[in-house]
């Protein structure tokens, strides 16, 4: 693991037990998945890339367009879609087959087992088992440049 994806774990895992709050980004008050990203984000570089527009639940369904993997592909490097899974990347899951891409996470791993972490809606930044369910619900995964 590089010295940047160690940084990224550890930095995240400093997030669990943080409230579920939507549109928030604040260690141990409140955060949504890219709330946490942000977070990171701002920890790394200082200040975040761009201003976060108010954005729904969502994540624009209605409409069909890819906000979040958009936004992701200008601030962070794609990783090999066929590479092995390392700990410290971006991942970005669609939650529905036909839906759009809305939920993030960070990959970690815990007695070599890969994890991640992530702000889940109704519970709190948690770090959970990449399940084969979670795994294939996965799109596209970067890493911070």
């Amino acid at each position: 693991m590089t010295d940047r994806a160690r940084r990224v774990v550890e930095i995240a895992r400093e997030w669990v037990g943080t409230p579920y709050r939507h549109q928030a980004s604040a260690k141990g008050a409140g955060t949504d998945c890219l709330g946490l990203l942000r977070g990171v984000w701002r920890e790394i570089y200082g200040a975040e890339p761009e201003p976060v527009p108010a954005y729904t639940a969502d994540w624009s369904e209605p409409d069909g367009a890819e906000r979040l993997w958009q936004a992701a592909r200008r601030h962070l490097s794609p990783c090999d879609p066929q590479g092995p899974l390392r700990a410290g990347e971006v991942l970005l899951f669609r939650m529905r087959a036909g839906s759009v891409a809305k939920h993030l996470g960070i990959a970690a791993e815990r007695g070599g087992r890969p994890t991640f972490i992530h702000a889940y809606s109704g519970h709190a930044v948690v770090e959970s088992a990449l399940s084969d369910p979670w795994a294939r619900r996965v799109v596209a995964r970067f890493v911070f440049p």
